[in-house]
């Protein structure tokens, strides 16, 4: 029974902690690093958030994000407790040692005792208004053809981002019969499109009643007449 009791203590006292570098690789407008002189900076007392993972995975979360209080620091070796209530992972509880590396952080809170460093980068741009887009844009199949910008619909009660009144259609000539008689769109995060393609953004900020076509030839997207396809 006792031995048991101890293999069953050790699958639940499992886990990794997550690199965050190929998440911010793939998602680049919509999940966002601390720059390295941050990471560099961040010493005992500070707050740091990182992603652990369960081994085996829990039953309702992938993954979870929670803050660490960070105690020690050894070169890019970082030692904390946990500072947060697991939602889902029973092996981890609030002031439990964990120890990770300088790379794993994808947030910082700072000691409010000390200066707050320089990012040394420049500040970023957030694209979390929404837009409505195709679906073979957002699961990379497709690029955008053509995209316009409409008044913005008004926001609903339970709405988080405004919307940003851009619409985006995929290429039609990758699309099938089916497709193209039954669009399937989302309404989403203007970032999670440029995560797919963002050949569009240097237009990001045309005002309403702008519409473009790219040109396959080119490449290039040229203004042409504003036609809502809603």
């Amino acid at each position: 029974m006792a031995g048991f009791r101890d293999r069953l203590r050790g699958w639940f006292g499992k886990y990794r902690i997550e690199d965050p570098r190929p998440i911010a690789a793939d998602a680049p407008y919509t999940f966002y690093l601390p720059s390295e002189n941050e990471l560099l900076s961040v010493a005992p007392g500070d707050r740091v958030k990182i992603i652990f993972e369960s081994i085996p995975p829990s039953a309702e979360w992938g993954a979870e994000r929670m803050w660490v209080i960070v105690t020690g620091v050894d070169g890019d070796e970082l030692t904390g407790t946990l500072d947060n209530e697991p939602a889902d992972m029973p092996q981890l509880k609030p002031g439990d040692i964990v120890q990770f590396k300088r790379g794993h952080i994808i947030d910082i809170d700072w000691a409010d005792d000390r200066a707050v460093p320089s990012p040394t980068v420049p500040e970023r741009r957030w694209y979390w208004e929404r837009c409505f887009v195709d679906d073979q844009i957002l699961d990379g199949r497709l690029k955008v053809e053509y995209l316009y910008r409409q008044e913005p619909d008004p926001p609903a009660e339970d709405d988080s981002y405004p919307d940003s009144g851009w619409r985006f259609r995929c290429d039609t000539r990758g699309l099938t019969d089916a497709e193209y008689d039954n669009p399937s769109f989302s309404y989403i995060a203007l970032g999670k499109v440029l995560n797919r393609d963002d050949s569009w953004l240097h237009l990001i900020d045309a005002p309403a009643g702008s519409a473009f076509l790219r040109d396959w030839a080119t490449g290039e997207f040229v203004p042409t007449e504003f036609t809502a396809t809603e």
